[in-house]
């Protein structure tokens, strides 16, 4: 099986399109937060492919792959801060239940 542009492509779609149907379906924010990462590295591997194929892009798409983990990190940490937080107070984990702390 030779590799292609294309096969990764198709991967790195197929892995954003779960991560949206997660993000849309779920309404438990640590599911959430697992399909925002899901979706990360969708585009992580997309970036990456491209860097491998076109030698032009293979130092940039490196960095922008490495940028974007650092973020996903990042919004790792802060956002289970947040549902944790929020769960000490409300009990849930469920979003539905996070707009009632308005009142």
């Amino acid at each position: 099986m030779t590799n292609s542009l294309d096969s990764y492509l198709i991967l790195s779609a197929l892995l954003f399109c779960i991560g949206t149907f997660g993000f849309l379906a779920r309404r438990n924010a640590i599911s959430m937060l697992m399909s925002i990462e899901l979706m990360l590295n969708a585009v992580n591997l997309s970036i990456v492919a491209f860097g491998a194929f076109n030698p032009a892009l293979r130092p940039q798409a490196s960095v922008i792959a490495l940028i974007v983990m650092a973020v996903a990190a990042g919004e790792a940490t802060v956002g289970l801060a947040i549902v944790i937080a929020i769960f000490r107070n409300r009990r849930t984990p469920l979003v539905d239940e996070y707009d009632a702390m308005r009142q």
